[in-house]
Parts: structure tokens; C-alpha cells; sequence
């Protein structure tokens, strides 16, 4: 059952889901947060949704309140819509509106003009608080725990790690929602995810990750909302949790959640549009109901052991393609079936790599830290410890770019950008970045990259250009190498006296 409060000062509500004991059968935690939100069913497995947040950005935001305004149609509640320029503005220092990307200058003007007629929250270019979306929606308390978000960017899964039910959407879906606060949408199966066992002190969220798109493909879990769990998952940060997350998406998934604990809750207070002083106490006794029952049942269960995870880098065009970095690269014959032999020939091909050679000790041309998945303050604090003290290798370009304004800051603020600048870093401001290439910013044909993003297809970092996906941790190592490896090697190899790193 929806039921609406306001809970701060912006006159912003929070969905509360009725007590689990009031339900007879045990349910996922992904059951009691769709349930808590079914307007209407719609036959078997369609419903029309209460959406409790909207994320826009200015590649088609802006589109998307021109149409509903030509319409007729008015913003439903502004309140409980957002905006933020992200995806193509310039992260050159000293930008404004002027972009790199042909034709974004019309974007980020129309996206303002049509938010502030709208009366819509829009973080702009120059806002203190700018920076990519679902970084933003985070950083404010805008979405939390229990609460539906959606916005145009496969990656709003993201918001999951916060135990919200949060998934992408259309240009055309996001006008319905901004006229009804409401949405048709499929109910997908349930699927959970369980990583037990303890990381390896050198291993990352990213390296999980990889692992279970290598493991069971990034078709895995087409048709689930998947559940992440287990002794592994609940060990890891919040922000670590994000980059887990954040790659439901490439797994095919509709969309991926954490349950919320006493981290989330401590992550979350304080936030601006997060519940306040008597209200926040109401709200974490309803964030505490949102985990699956005991007894649930999932439509699918999948095991992994993360103690065996390590370091994982992709040598191919799709993020299923992924080992460590000494395994030998695969033949394509090795695959199970035609489609898979194809593309994993055209991956080696477009990569330029052999069967049977390793990546470790691969010459790379560039290296790239930033994108939704990873850059955020914990992300670049890690990569820090790698490169103090260290130059970036002759003959690559290593750019960094912050998540958010609001990262942008602490890390100043600790003097990571220092630490970057002098390893021969470009330190950048927030935005999505060489996260895809739009027709500005980007590597050049042929190179070598080595990213802490989550796509690596053909040209998404740029035409031509070759992606290797990694955690922040490894980009800094390869970067200063000159070539791919892992931090522990670089250490090792100066005798130990980063030992902390």
C-alpha cells in the first residue's frame, strides 16, 4: 500500500510498505517494493506503477517537457521530477554551456528553458551540486530505500544498491510519468544473486562483477529483477555496492537491489531530501521490512564464490568477455555456440589480440577513471594510493572525472586531485565523460584503452578505440605501467614499499 508523507522541507514524499506480517506468503524484497507500488493490475503480469521519483537529462529531457507541454499537458507533480546536465556537457575546466559534442549546445539550453517553466529541480552546468544523474539522485537523498525511480539511462539500476526499485526508461514513458506519476510496466521474474565468502584484500566490486557477467553471461539475467546478496555483498560499502548495481543492466537484468542495512542508513542521513527528525525515524523502521523474507522463493538462484574472485580486466566487446590477467585469451571455437564463436572472433579481431596470449603486459594508450560506476570519492581515493608517488607511463593519455560536483570537492578537499594532477592525470569536471563517445571528447581510432566504465563495445570510448574494463584500482596501475596489470604486481615490483595500497 502507497501511502504518502511529506518528510522535508522540499514537500517531497516517501513511499511506507505495509508490514510484511500483514501478508500471508513470504515475499522477495523486490515482491513487497512492486507490490507497494501496483496502482491497478493489468492482466497477468502487467501493472501500472506509482513512480515516486523522475531523473531527466539534457539528451532528452528537455525533448521529453516540450512534447508534454505541445501536448497541453501539465508536470503532474514538480516536486518528485528532476533534471540534471550530465551526459554531453564539457568537463574541460572554465566550461559552460558550450559542449564538445555537436548540436549539445540546443540540449542543455532547451533542458533549462523547459525545467525551470516546468518548475522541475534541474542540478545545471555551474550547480554546486551537478553531476551525473544517478551519482546526484544519491548524493541528495532523492532516492531511497522503498522508493520507484526511473529516468531515460539503462544505468538508473544504480540506485538499487540504496534498496530502490529503480530501472531506465523511454523519452515517450517519461512524458506519461510526468503527466500521471504513473507507468505500465511488465513485472519481470526474480532472480538472487548470492556472493558468499570474503573479497581478497586487493579485489574490488568491480572484479565481482565482471566475474558473474564472465560466468553467466550478460544474458544471465534477461527477464529478472535480481537480488544481490550474501556475506560478500553485505561486507562492501555502500558506494561498492553502487558498481554492483550499476552492471545489473549488463547482465540484461530490469533492474538489480540491495537490501538496505545500517549502512544505507547511514549513508543516507543527513542527505537533503532524505527524511527528517521525527519522519526519519518512521522511515527506518519501513526501510528495515525491505529484505526478502526467509522463506521467499526466487525464480532463479545463483551462487558464486567470491573469495575465488581476483582481479578481472575484459579483453573483448562485450563485458561478458572477461578473465584475469594472466589467463590465456580464448580461441573462438572454444564457445558453445555459433553466435558466441562469431562474436568472440570479431571481438579478437577488433581488439587485435591472439588466442592464447595474456593481457597482463598489454600495451595500452590511454586510461580513464570516471562514469556512473565508478567515480565516486571512494573510487577515486583507491585509485590515489596507486599513483601517489608515481608518473603516468610516456606516451598515455589518463584523464579522471569526477561523478559529481560534490566528489569533485572532497576529493579536492583531501587533495586527491594533486595526487592526480601530478602522476599526469587531467583532472576534469563531473559529467559522464569518454564514459561513450558522442562525437566530442574521445580516445583516437586504434587506441589501447584501459577504463573503469561499463561498457567496452565497439567505439564507445571513440571510433576504433579498444576497451578494456577494470576497477579504478587496476586503470591507476596500468596507467603508470604503461601496459595492463594489477596494483599488487606494481608493488611488488618496487619492493613492497606501498604496502598499504
Amino acid at each position: 500500500m502507497i501511502r504518502a508523507s511529506t518528510t522535508t522541507t522540499t514537500t517531497i514524499t516517501t513511499t511506507t510498505i505495509e508490514s510484511a506480517s500483514l501478508m500471508s506468503a513470504p515475499r522477495t524484497l523486490f515482491d513487497k517494493i512492486w507490490d507497494a507500488h501496483v496502482v491497478r493490475a493489468l492482466g497477468e503480469r502487467d501493472a501500472l506503477l506509482y513512480i515516486d521519483r523522475l531523473f531527466l537529462h539534457e539528451r532528452t529531457g528537455g525533448i521529453a517537457l516540450r512534447a508534454l507541454n505541445d501536448s497541453g499537458r501539465a508536470v503532474a507533480n514538480p516536486a518528485h521530477a528532476f533534471a540534471v546536465a550530465d551526459h554531453i556537457v564539457d568537463t574541460r575546466e572554465g566550461r559552460g554551456d558550450t559542449t564538445p559534442v555537436p548540436g549539445g549546445d540546443a540540449f542543455i539550453r532547451t533542458l533549462r528553458e523547459a525545467a525551470h517553466e516546468a518548475g522541475i529541480r534541474l542540478f545545471d552546468v555551474t550547480d554546486a551540486d551537478q553531476g551525473i544523474g544517478h551519482l546526484v539522485a544519491a548524493e541528495q537523498g532523492i532516492a531511497l530505500p522503498g522508493l520507484s525511480v526511473v529516468c531515460p539511462d539503462s544505468h538508473t539500476c544504480t540506485l538499487g544498491a540504496l534498496g530502490a526499485l529503480a530501472f531506465g526508461i523511454g523519452s515517450s514513458d517519461c512524458e506519461h510519468v510526468l503527466a500521471t506519476e504513473m507507468l505500465k510496466v511488465r513485472r519481470p521474474k526474480t532472480m538472487r544473486v548470492t556472493f558468499d565468502g570474503q573479497l581478497a584484500r586487493h579485489v574490488r566490486s568491480k572484479d565481482l562483477v565482471l566475474t558473474l557477467l564472465r560466468e553467466f553471461g550478460v544474458s544471465g539475467g534477461a527477464g529478472y529483477a535480481v537480488e544481490f546478496a550474501g556475506d560478500a555483498i553485505r561486507a562492501l560499502p555502500v558506494e561498492a555496492r553502487f558498481t554492483i548495481c550499476n552492471m545489473a543492466v549488463e547482465f540484461a537484468a530490469f533492474t538489480g537491489l540491495i537490501a538496505p542495512d545500517d549502512k544505507t542508513i547511514e549513508y543516507l542521513s543527513g542527505r537533503p531530501y532524505a527524511p527528517r527528525d521525527e519522519n526519519s525515524a518512521t522511515a527506518v523502521a519501513a526501510w528495515s521490512q525491505l529484505t526478502s523474507d526467509d522463506d521467499a522463493e526466487f525464480d532463479r538462484e545463483l551462487q558464486l564464490d567470491a573469495s575465488a574472485v581476483g582481479v578481472t580486466v575484459t579483453w573483448g566487446t562485450s563485458p561478458q568477455h572477461a578473465l584475469g590477467l594472466d589467463e590465456p585469451l580464448p580461441a573462438a571455437d572454444k564457445f558453445d555456440n555459433q553466435a558466441a564463436r562469431e562474436h568472440a572472433g570479431k571481438a579478437l579481431e577488433y581488439m587485435d589480440l591472439k588466442p592464447g596470449a595474456t593481457l597482463r603486459g598489454m600495451p595500452i594508450d590511454g586510461a580513464f577513471i570516471g562514469s556512473c560506476t565508478n567515480s565516486r570519492l571512494s573510487d577515486l581515493r583507491d585509485a590515489a594510493q596507486v599513483l601517489r608517488d608515481r608518473r603516468v607511463a610516456p606516451g598515455v593519455k589518463a584523464l579522471c572525472v569526477p561523478g559529481s560536483t560534490q566528489v569533485k570537492r572532497a576529493a579536492e578537499a583531501e587533495g586527491l586531485d594533486k595526487v592526480f594532477k601530478d602522476a599526469g592525470f587531467e583532472w576534469r569536471e563531473a559529467g559522464c565523460s569518454l564514459c561513450f563517445y558522442a562525437g566530442g571528447d574521445g580516445f583516437a581510432p586504434g587506441q589501447r584503452v584501459v577504463s573503469s566504465t561499463n561498457r567496452n563495445f565497439e567505439g564507445r570510448q571513440g571510433p576504433m578505440v579498444r576497451t578494456h574494463l577494470a576497477s579504478p584500482r587496476t586503470v591507476a596501475a596500468s596507467a603508470v605501467s604503461g601496459h595492463l596489470r594489477d596494483a599488487e604486481s606494481l608493488v611488488a615490483q618496487s619492493g613492497g614499499s606501498r604496502a598499504a595500497v
